[in-house]
């Protein structure tokens, strides 16, 4: 369809793409248009939509026709020349038509935006931290401490309430003498630095005991979300009923299964907590270079600016993955917003801070499995099928439907890129 397509590159990664559209093609595009415009034509002596081309012709000329047929025939055109010439735009063509000249190919220019060139840089041997596998006994006591405090309870105190204690209270809030919605409760449990309240007031109850009346002075944040209190001074007459403390259950065997039913004493669940350990310690070690091998190599590598619409893509590819994500966990977008009273926009700005560098790390990605020829094989999209379809509890044969040959080669390409640039790193 089009044919002698010509690319010329520009400054700042626009360039020109010419091409033309034949005549055969145009002929399809005016027998498009002509079958659209007739059906809508009042022409004394014939019937609605029965106007004969020759009629049509003589009265309003062919070239009536000429930019319904264009825009018929465009964007096939337009796609060929861009396969023929092996440009990637990343933005809708500004169209220029050159000539439309009567028994002539329509010659068009298409000013596009194409992706950045990329000179890589070292990508295999980056050096990388050394990172830390091993399992300390430190380690264990601490996951330990943990499952300890987690099953501890709270047993009523005498004498003085410390951080970390739970007191139950009454309270009644008054700013200038008046009370306030909301500045009131009875049985009130708080625990004491969990930093629930307004900053000062749980602190003003360490040091007090069960039955006791407190007056708590504190002061609203500047900041504070009820703006006819932020800032004021505020008084809390308050009563403390109880005051408890946490007891830790001893660390025996009957600890051991209560925390796990799968084990039977202390020290198979320390072992199983050693493993567990073990192994996100390699998880994280390996997530850690694996970015900081990747980070290495983008910024061995040069790179042309990043034109603004590959970042706006980005942008935009992420907030529906986000979308997207939240519908699957059952939660709709519009409920999501309310929630956390943000808005899209919002979100667009948070995915916005860190577009531009993941543009570059594709792009370099996508240079090296160019340098590399990395080709998957067909047994490895078919494996990449099963695992989607087994991540996503679809049928193999929806996520063929949902994701074409060339998609899967190219995330399976990048997957093997990835692989080279972290198998080769060297930790120091």
């Amino acid at each position: 369809m089009s044919a002698k397509a010509k690319f010329t590159k520009k400054e700042n990664n626009t360039g020109e793409l010419k091409f033309e559209i034949d005549q055969d093609t145009i002929k399809q595009g005016l027998d498009t248009a002509f079958n659209r415009v007739k059906k809508s034509l009042n022409v004394p002596g014939f019937r609605k939509g029965r106007v004969p081309r020759q009629i049509f012709n003589r009265m309003y000329g062919e070239e009536a026709l000429y930019e319904d047929a264009l825009n018929a025939v465009l964007p096939t055109a337009y796609q060929n020349a861009v396969d023929e010439t092996k440009v990637e735009p990343v933005d809708q063509p500004q169209i220029n038509v050159e000539s439309m000249e009567k028994g002539q190919p329509w010659a068009i220019t298409a000013v596009i935006t194409v992706k950045p060139d990329v000179e890589l840089g070292d990508y295999k041997g980056i050096e990388v931290k050394k990172q830390k596998r091993n399992v300390m006994k430190a380690d264990v006591e601490a996951r330990l401490e943990e499952l300890q405090k987690q099953q501890a309870e709270l047993v009523l105190k005498d004498g003085k309430a410390e951080k970390g204690d739970t007191v139950i209270i009454d309270y009644v809030g008054t700013v200038d003498g008046k009370e306030f919605d909301g500045g009131s409760a009875q049985n009130y449990s708080l625990e004491l630095g969990s930093g629930t309240f307004i900053p000062g007031f749980e602190d003003e109850l360490i040091g007090h005991s069960a039955g006791e009346d407190v007056d708590v002075n504190v002061t609203f944040p500047e900041d504070y979300q009820a703006k006819d209190l932020a800032g004021k001074k505020a008084i809390f007459k308050t009563k403390l009923h109880e005051v408890k403390t946490k007891e830790l259950p001893e660390l025996d065997d009957d600890f051991a299964k209560d925390v796990d039913e799968n084990v039977d004493t202390l020290e198979e669940l320390k072992t199983k907590i050693h493993d567990e350990i073990k192994d996100q310690k390699k998880e994280t070690a390996e997530e850690n270079i694996q970015e900081e091998a990747i980070s290495g190599a983008v910024k061995n590598a040069k790179i042309d600016d990043i034109p603004q619409a590959m970042i706006d893509t980005e942008v935009e590819n992420q907030l529906n993955q986000y979308l997207a994500n939240l519908r699957r966990q059952g939660i709709d977008p519009k409920l999501y917003y309310q929630m956390t009273g943000t808005t899209e926009d919002d979100l667009k700005k948070q995915f916005a801070k860190d577009a531009e560098e993941r543009v570059k790390t594709d792009l370099v990605i996508e240079a090296i499995v160019a340098k590399e020829d990395i080709k998957p094989s067909e047994d490895e999209i078919k494996a990449e099928i099963k695992s989607l379809a087994d991540e996503y509890k679809m049928e193999e044969k929806a996520v063929r439907n949902a994701l074409s040959d060339d998609m899967l080669a190219h995330d399976i390409a990048a997957k093997k890129a990835i692989e080279l640039i972290v198998d080769s790193a060297v930790e120091k």
